[in-house]
């Protein structure tokens, strides 16, 4: 076996800022153990497009608003915008949506950015654009737990209240 280093393909603990070519892995309504209700969408960084970070997962929350109860319905029209959903279509639950949205390609931005929360500093990685992906054909392979590979996504991942910022 011939081997060769490659410093431009290395891991340096998760995704640098930048654009990214994604694809809707999972979307989930939850609570965290505090009760805070939100929206847990996890993108996953598509392998089939030549790009760093390749299988990464992104984590993206749209919190219920404290005061009315609801949902931020213009973040999931900018989602569903990006995702190249009908605007004419009617749905009649939430999880209609989620299962209408899961494996749709989008390109997202990303920033790695620091929040504090009761005293303590967190680093999150936040989508701060959406956008319609560069390439709508999807090959994306999808991994299982064991790590071989198929079409089948993996579980929600539950999210505790100390991998939140606030």
């Amino acid at each position: 076996m011939v081997f060769k280093f490659d410093f431009e393909d290395t891991f340096e603990g998760g995704l640098a800022d930048g654009t990214y070519e994604v694809v809707i892995q999972s979307m989930v309504e939850t609570a965290t153990p505090s009760g805070a209700e939100h929206i847990a969408v996890t993108l996953v960084v598509r392998n089939d497009v030549e790009q760093k970070g390749k299988n990464a997962l992104i984590f993206h929350n749209i919190w219920k608003a404290k005061a009315t109860g609801k949902y931020n319905k213009s973040m999931l029209n900018t989602i569903g915008k990006f995702a190249r959903m009908s605007a004419d279509k009617e749905y009649n639950s939430l999880q209609d949506v989620f299962d209408d949205l899961e494996r749709k390609p989008l390109k997202v931005t990303v920033k790695n950015e620091s929040s504090e929360y009761n005293g303590k500093t967190y680093e999150n990685l936040n989508v701060k654009r959406w956008n319609f992906t560069a390439l709508p054909n999807v090959q994306h392979a999808f991994k299982e737990k064991n790590g071989a590979k198929n079409n089948v996504f993996e579980a929600p991942i539950d999210i505790t209240e100390d991998n939140l910022p606030f």
